[in-house]
């Protein structure tokens, strides 16, 4: 296996970092199942938020080329495919949120990765493509749907027909970064975010993702996103917040 994923914590905010400084974190497919592990183990256990991002001044040069005359060969393509998108979604589906701190490059799989998340902050450098159109590659439609998303149609066709990199701040004026840091503050500033989200109330959080999750696919909440809301409003954490706020003082939130 080439690459590694190193899980650290710090309190209820937890990162996944991938590791693979020579290749520019090119993700491995090593690297895809370890993530994976990640989000199906007990290591998330008590972290009410998440921040994926690249060792050092890269987020991710895409899919780990080196493996792709036998990985990413055109009879086992729609199992690298699989991985990659399976491992997407579980990230997707984890119940607190997300956040992908993006410095420098963002591309292909990496890219997907990163609009897997809820919410992106990107250094002023940072910049995002999906090259499949230079590599005649048969880009993932579930990864394409992904973009669309997150992009919005028209700069979605844009970065796929051409090719050419999207500049974090034309990310930004469209929506799909949430906020800029300077190119080296982007960490710092993504896990003060990370903090600030995990200070709020647990149960309010997953109960606003899961809600949002399930619009984003029906287009309308299921009885399960209103169940969660529902609970989180008769939680012990709702009620420690009211009265925070009427004493001005900072809640204590138990996830209870």
């Amino acid at each position: 296996m080439s690459g590694t994923v190193e899980f650290l914590r710090n309190g209820a905010v937890a990162e996944i970092v991938l590791r693979q400084p020579a290749r520019r974190n090119a993700i491995s497919a090593g690297m895809w199942r370890r993530i994976a592990d990640i989000t199906e183990g007990d290591e998330l256990a008590g972290v009410s938020c998440v921040v994926v991002r690249g060792e050092g001044d890269c987020f991710s040069a895409g899919a780990d080329i080196t493996g792709f005359e036998t990985g990413r060969a055109a009879d086992t393509a729609g199992d690298y495919d699989d991985l990659v998108e399976s491992t997407v979604r579980r990230v997707e589906a984890l119940p607190m949120p997300v956040l992908a701190a993006i410095s420098g490059p963002c591309i292909g799989a990496g890219a997907s990765l990163a609009c897997g998340c809820d919410l992106r902050l990107a250094g002023r450098s940072a910049y995002f493509a999906v090259p499949a159109a230079q590599l005649g590659l048969g880009y993932d439609p579930r990864g394409i749907s992904r973009f669309r998303r997150v992009f919005g149609d028209v700069a979605a066709r844009q970065i796929l027909f051409t090719a050419d990199r999207m500049p974090a701040l034309r990310a930004y004026d469209i929506g799909a970064v949430s906020a800029i840091a300077a190119d080296g503050e982007v960490l710092s500033d993504a896990l003060a975010l990370a903090e600030r989200i995990a200070s709020n109330a647990p149960l309010t959080l997953r109960a606003a993702k899961a809600a949002l999750n399930e619009m984003t696919d029906r287009y309308q909440p299921s009885g399960t996103a209103l169940a969660m809301a529902a609970d989180a409003d008769r939680s012990a954490d709702y009620a420690e917040g009211r009265a925070a706020f009427a004493e001005k003082r900072r809640p204590r939130f138990r996830g209870v």
